[in-house]
């Protein structure tokens, strides 16, 4: 008998406020490789690519990563994939009903497994194992999540409280679920044998998870389907409607479901889990010298110990440091004792409210035909460097307040201008007046790269007027 259908579902909508400066707002940590050579998205597809019966994965992401998710499925190998767009976060209650429901169109009634998109998993082979141990839980109608039994007092986590972890292989019932607890309460959890960290990852038939939340949150239910149901096709995603998912209650899948069922069991999980929440956890899951630093990039250490030390662009150095975060990025240097790691959050937060770019973006801007880094920026001008992938092309565009010259360093540009088109090959160049209507695609089979030099008055990105692009973007 062929093995019932498994959705994955890939929660992908954190922004990994934690993990700054590598972690941006529009370039969050699910889309970078930490540990390894995949991105922690990849990694969480490929993870549960042997289960029996798996389908392709459903993704939930909010619009301004959705280029991202769908190359970073595409290079996975999940071809086949659906990416719903979440016009504003409104927890993971809602996010699951939709992808439930997406599933359905797709499968009938199948289990649907719930995954954040930026965990990591030290043994996907133990994970694989502890999803079989709850399938046949899940497939009769049962409500499984799992739970990682803890090594330390986790003041970070949730908990889960089980009827009975003596002897359980498979899924036990669930007793309580446990807010974040004070370091008193977490010695008390530790050490009673009865709890387990909540790791916000589900198995469940999709039709059970939703006749559950028309239950206990018949609100969120009713908002998911119509935004569903409303839902408009945009290129290779699925615009969910935006007024229909703005009524729906900001709410998770603990407080809306599972707290309230008396189908919830879990299963213990031993896999080398870990939600990469912070740097500390980084730290915690590295490996690290005899020293006891963990040391990324080009780094020298001298006399120092116990320290997260990444260098992304140039040398960094340190002596005599002990149990800090050093982290840096082309734009930004972030220097901060290991045990306060928790308020980097706080401090993109100051960030953000002053406007700075270093909140949302790194100096390198993804684009979905490419990317531009900025090489350096002055008064009335500055100099960026654009790669434009083959076959891709920017929009139809014009700037009001400034002028572009293009220097081609590699490949071939097809350029418009204002009607007239032309070809601009190696060390070729032309200029895009103030006002003039442009564009330029790479119609080679190499990546195009250009020097662009830009003049005006003002410089900022939302000094774009399209015209025509591929990517339907305003």
């Amino acid at each position: 008998m062929a093995a019932e259908k498994v959705v994955p579902v890939l929660l992908s909508g954190g922004v990994g406020s934690r993990l700054w400066p590598l972690s941006r707002e529009l370039y969050p940590k699910q889309f970078m490789a930490l540990t390894g050579e995949g991105t922690l998205l990849q990694e969480t597809y490929r993870r549960v690519a042997a289960l029996e019966g798996l389908s392709n994965p459903v993704a939930v992401c909010h619009e301004d990563h959705r280029f991202l998710v769908a190359e970073q499925l595409h290079q996975a190998g999940a071809a086949e994939s659906s990416v719903l767009l979440e016009p504003k976060g409104r927890n993971t209650a809602p996010a699951v009903a939709v992808a439930a429901l997406e599933a359905m169109v797709r499968e009938e009634d199948p289990l649907i497994l719930v995954m954040p998109a930026d965990h990591l998993m030290e043994q996907p082979e133990q994970f694989v194992k502890s999803i079989r141990m709850g399938r046949e839980r899940a497939a009769a109608g049962g409500l499984v999540t799992f739970g990682v039994p803890p090594t330390v007092p986790e003041t970070g986590y949730g908990y889960i409280r089980a009827r009975s972890l003596d002897g359980v292989g498979g899924p036990a019932e669930v007793a309580q679920f446990v807010e974040k607890p004070d370091q008193a309460t977490a010695v008390e959890f530790l050490n009673s044998g009865d709890y387990l960290w909540n790791s916000g990852i589900f198995l469940f038939r999709a039709s059970r998870y939703l006749e559950e939340l028309g239950i206990h949150a018949p609100e969120v239910l009713e908002a998911s389907r119509r935004a569903h149901s409303e839902a408009v096709r945009d290129l290779d995603f699925l615009r969910l409607d935006a007024d229909a998912f703005g009524e729906s209650p900001s709410n998770s899948v603990d407080y809306a479901v599972m707290e309230h069922t008396d189908s919830a069991y879990v299963v213990p999980m031993e896999a080398g889990w870990s939600d990469v929440g912070s740097w500390s956890a980084l730290y915690d899951c590295g490996p690290r010298d005899e020293d006891g630093n963990l040391l990324l990039g080009d780094v020298l250490s001298h006399d120092s110990r116990n320290n997260y030390i990444r260098s992304e662009n140039r040398l960094v150095a340190t002596v005599g440091l002990e149990d800090h975060l050093v982290v840096e990025t082309s734009d930004a240097v972030l220097v901060a004792p290991r045990g306060r790691a928790q308020e980097i959050k706080g401090l993109v937060e100051e960030l953000r409210e002053s406007g700075r770019e270093e909140a949302l973006n790194h100096r390198r801007v993804l684009r979905p035909w490419g990317s531009y880094e900025t090489i350096t920026v002055a008064e009335r001008f500055q100099v960026k460097h654009l790669l434009v992938n083959p076959g891709c092309s920017l929009s139809m565009q014009l700037h009001h307040h400034r002028a572009e010259h293009w220097v081609v360093v590699r490949g071939t540009a097809r350029v418009s201008r204002d009607g007239e088109e032309f070809l601009l090959t190696e060390d070729q160049s032309t200029y895009i007046p103030i006002g003039t209507r442009h564009r330029i695609l790479n119609p080679g089979a190499i990546a195009l790269e250009l020097i662009e030099v830009q003049t005006g008055s003002y410089l900022g990105e939302d000094d774009i007027v399209r015209f025509q692009d591929e990517y339907n973007r305003e």
